[in-house]
């Protein structure tokens, strides 16, 4: 399974290439939101998105049929950025179901500032 592939077609917003990883009965929960959504409603849901977006997968583990990645989603020329954690279960080398947790970028509440703990991770 070509798991960067698999985002880059994701970040185009790419719905033939992205349809081509998946199993046909395979499915996508984004659990922030409580949605379960089929191939073509996450494909929908994906490029129907307004904007035009970029990532980077910044960590890959794999461990027996299971692959997670941890990548940030951001606007291309625009401030929306987010980090999204993904569970990939794959089968016969195509994605039978992907679970999703996503959070948006931004600062520290004003709360842990004001007890000023914690450091920047990257400038």
């Amino acid at each position: 399974m070509d798991i960067e592939g698999y985002w880059s077609a994701v970040f185009r917003q790419d719905a033939d290439a992205i349809r081509r990883f998946f199993h046909s009965t395979a499915f996508v929960n984004w659990h922030n939101t409580n949605e379960h959504f089929t191939v073509e409603e996450f494909i929908r849901a994906n490029c129907d998105y307004p904007g035009k977006w970029d990532g980077k997968v910044e960590k890959i583990v794999t461990a027996d049929d299971c692959t997670v990645t941890a990548a940030r989603v951001f606007e291309k020329g625009g401030k929306l950025s987010f980090h999204v954690v993904s569970f990939f279960r794959i089968a016969e080398g195509k994605i039978a179901s992907i679970d999703e947790y996503w959070g948006d970028d931004g600062e520290p509440p004003r709360w842990r500032q004001d007890k000023n703990i914690g450091t920047k991770i990257t400038d």
